[in-house]
């Protein structure tokens, strides 16, 4: 096997787990490539060659893994996520381990599927999710969390969400597939998949092979307004409580056009940024091909063509 394998240095921990991995997965004759990320480089520049590799492993967090996706878009290379973050939502989504002997079995096992990706345009570039990406509140809570993870994991996120309790307030005007909406709110996310710590869903369903997104629009003027749908999301995972509580406004689309007035930043896979509103965003239908668990074949294609 020809494997490349690209590493960012700064996700995580740095626990090392890839060098376990590495170690555990070479037989006779094989080959490992390690490309090293760490803040200079483009992914498109690692990745130059990567149509002569049997597959790619991308090691780091979700905003890692997600922009190796992206880069990766429609050439059907198989990649495997390997969650070298904190959060590491991906492999929660897709039932994959953390622990590198068991990825090594399940590259053995060799099962991929394709899943959608989304893509994220402003006025000054491109660039994809795979997770969910969203602006305001959202934001404030990635950006929040971002000093605190190596110290709290995923409770830097629920620390920076009630220490934010006033968040700013906007106007939004959203279009979806053509069709407008508006209203008053503290933020939007945008899905593709929709799990997220603890097993919370951020929308009602998780389709992340469907062709399209969820839209979820906060529409509380504060932190606290929140609360109830929180809980409720806790006793019923499904959602279906939350959405009776008006906090929420959930819609699906293709493609959504985002302007917010006074404007917000923007964060995707919990990368927070300094890009802001407006920004349009679209879903790439099954642009891009992991290597899964039967799990997550069961949970995703339960019955796949013959």
């Amino acid at each position: 096997m020809k494997v490349l394998i690209v590493h960012n240095l700064l996700s995580g921990y740095g626990d090392g787990a890839i060098y376990d991995f590495i170690r555990t997965y070479l037989e006779d004759g094989d080959e490992v490539s390690i490309r090293a990320f760490g803040g200079n480089s483009t992914f498109e520049e690692l990745l130059h060659d990567a149509q002569n590799f049997d597959f790619v492993i991308a090691c780091g967090g979700d905003g890692t893994i997600s922009a190796i996706c992206y880069a990766l878009r429609n050439t059907d290379i198989p990649i495997l996520p390997f969650p070298a973050g904190t959060a590491n939502l991906l492999a929660l989504n897709i039932f994959s381990p953390n622990e590198p002997h068991a990825l090594c079995k399940l590259v053995d096992e060799g099962l991929t599927l394709n899943f959608d990706i989304g893509e994220i345009e402003t006025a000054d570039k491109t660039f994809g999710f795979t997770l969910m990406a969203g602006c305001g509140y959202d934001q404030t809570i990635m950006h929040g969390a971002k000093k605190h993870k190596h110290l709290l994991g995923d409770m830097a996120y629920f620390e920076a969400a009630f220490t934010n309790p006033k968040p700013q307030v906007s106007h939004f005007t959203i279009t979806i597939d053509g069709t407008t909406v508006e209203c008053d709110g503290i933020g939007v996310v945008v899905a593709n998949f929709s799990k997220i710590q603890f097993d919370l869903m951020v929308s009602d369903k998780n389709l992340p092979r469907d062709g399209m997104l969820d839209v979820v629009i906060l529409k509380t003027k504060n932190a606290f307004e929140l609360l109830p749908v929180f809980m409720a999301k806790v006793v019923d995972h499904s959602g279906a409580l939350a959405n009776k509580m008006n906090g929420l406004e959930l819609y699906r689309g293709k493609e959504i056009h985002i302007d917010a007035d006074p404007a917000m930043l923007v964060q995707f896979d919990g990368e927070p940024t300094e890009i802001s509103t407006p920004l349009t965003l679209r879903c790439l239908p099954q642009a891009t091909r992991f290597i899964v668990s039967e799990e997550c074949i069961k949970e995703f294609d339960p019955e796949p063509e013959q």
